[in-house]
């Protein structure tokens, strides 16, 4: 009898740290997530103050590069093509230029 306790003790015992553990870890990776998408808001906003506070410039110095974005916000190459394609896509930039590094983006 007493070892029949001992397993249904032990079992529950698994069952509920099993529970709690995946509670847990669920909430770590949203609010990682979360953080991520908010890095993600702020820095497209920044991209966007910058074209608007040198909209006045002259024609060739108005527009924001890859190279900049990727200096303003302190990311990847690959995350600042990402940052200037979905601001394309909402229709807040207009790209100038097809490749290479005379591309650049001015607000739409």
């Amino acid at each position: 009898m007493n070892y029949l306790t001992l397993i249904v003790v032990g079992i529950a015992g698994v069952i509920v740290g099993s529970y709690f553990g995946m509670q847990k870890g669920n909430g770590g990776k949203k609010n990682i997530l979360s953080k991520q998408a908010e890095a993600k808001i702020e820095n497209k906003q920044k991209i966007l103050e910058f074209l608007k506070n040198n909209e006045n410039l002259p024609a060739g110095e108005a527009g924001i590069t890859n190279n900049n974005v990727e200096e303003l916000c302190s990311v990847s190459n690959a995350t600042a093509e990402r940052y200037l394609d979905e601001l394309e896509r909402e229709e807040k930039l207009v790209q100038h230029g097809k490749i290479g590094t005379g591309v650049f983006y001015t607000l739409k």
